[in-house]
């Protein structure tokens, strides 16, 4: 369930690999910044696509509460029942309609998760035999070698990627733009990629993709919002689980319990990677009335939905469900139509929570 958003920037455009995250609520300080473009003369601000790390002002920010207020009119309740019992439907229908035509692949996803990045594969044997390698050092791995992992990688009668070393499951798969890119770009040979979504429509368009690898990679469809349902991953089994723009469509009753449900799944130090939709983005500005659901949450015209988060609603959720903040960050762009002549103010949340090393003893009743 990837966002349908994307393309009028969602994904941050061409200058995916710039973004500028500015300090949180939660105490964050500013980490090292990878792009440098900054608008320092408002009578500039058509010279640039985008500019990074953008602070509102306070009239701004009241003008964005002023405009949510005035939409926040919520739908009546058989509607809204509707939708949440329709949402299969609805992403299908997304998926049948635009195929893979509609998001790019997020190739800025190593730059804000180097997580995803072979030099940075938490508590892998083989760390250290990949993190010294350059860019043609990674491509040119012995192909024979990641043969042989790919046929061990499934065994008869254990899961998907039995023996592999180090495992990523990316939630709301959509038609793999995440899923492609690292497993281009991390040839570990240790390395199996899950992942899922709620539409199999979707994840029969990721299994047909040509650079599928069933060797490598085993998609499936899942309802993040069923906590009941099993996976296909025992618990205490994955380095990594990665959430783009996927936790905003489910109904906001349901996160706490998804997330946590996704933390069992988490080895002792393994992390879970989230980039999403945050309070007053232009997204949500947009919505008009009669397309409000509940506080913060939206109904699209093409039925799919979306919330809009607070650092510290994120905050909560993750250390509820028995994570540690690695990072909470808030992203701040301000892009720019050139041609139109118009500015677009996108804010999304960028969070990092581990799993602790050591678990606390489970008491007695």
């Amino acid at each position: 369930m990837a966002a349908p958003h994307a393309v009028s920037g969602v994904e941050g455009g061409s200058s995916e690999a710039e973004l500028i995250l500015s300090h949180s609520s939660t105490g964050d300080v500013k980490r090292p910044q990878f792009g440098t473009r900054f608008l320092t003369d408002p009578r500039q601000v058509f010279q640039h696509n985008a500019w990074d790390n953008v602070e509102w002002t306070e009239e701004q920010e009241a003008s964005a509460k002023k405009k949510v207020l005035e939409n926040s009119q919520p739908l009546p309740s058989e509607k809204q029942e509707e939708y949440d019992s329709r949402a299969n439907e609805y992403w299908n229908d997304f998926y049948t309609i635009h195929e893979n035509r509609f998001f790019k692949d997020r190739h800025w996803l190593f730059t804000e998760f180097p997580e995803l990045a072979p030099q940075c594969s938490l508590n892998h044997e083989s760390h250290s035999e990949v993190s010294g390698t350059d860019d043609s050092q990674q491509g040119s791995l012995d192909q024979e070698q990641r043969r042989e992992a790919a046929a061990l990688s499934h065994t008869d009668g254990d899961m998907p990627g039995s023996s592999a070393t180090y495992r990523i499951l990316e939630v709301g798969c959509g038609v793999g733009n995440t899923v492609f890119p690292i497993l281009k770009t991390n040839n570990d040979p240790g390395l199996f990629v899950y992942c899922c979504d709620f539409s199999s429509t979707a994840v029969e368009l990721v299994k047909t993709n040509p650079e599928y690898d069933p060797g490598r990679c085993f998609a499936f469809v899942h309802d993040l919002s069923d906590v009941e349902a099993n996976y296909p991953i025992p618990d205490g089994t994955l380095d990594v689980i990665v959430l783009i723009f996927v936790l905003s469509a489910l109904h906001p009753d349901k996160m706490q319990a998804s997330i946590s449900r996704l933390a069992r799944l988490l080895k002792p130090g393994g992390v879970m990677l989230l980039r999403d939709y945050g309070r007053y983005d232009m997204a949500q500005l947009r919505f008009k009335k009669g397309r409000c659901l509940s506080e913060n949450f939206y109904v699209r015209g093409d039925g799919t939905r979306v919330y809009f988060f607070t650092q510290d609603e994120l905050h909560e959720m993750f250390t509820d469900s028995g994570l540690e903040k690695v990072q909470n960050l808030v992203d701040r762009r301000l892009q720019v139509n050139r041609g139109k002549q118009l500015t677009m103010y996108r804010v999304w949340i960028q969070c990092k929570y581990r799993k602790a090393l050591v678990q606390p003893p489970e008491t007695q009743d």
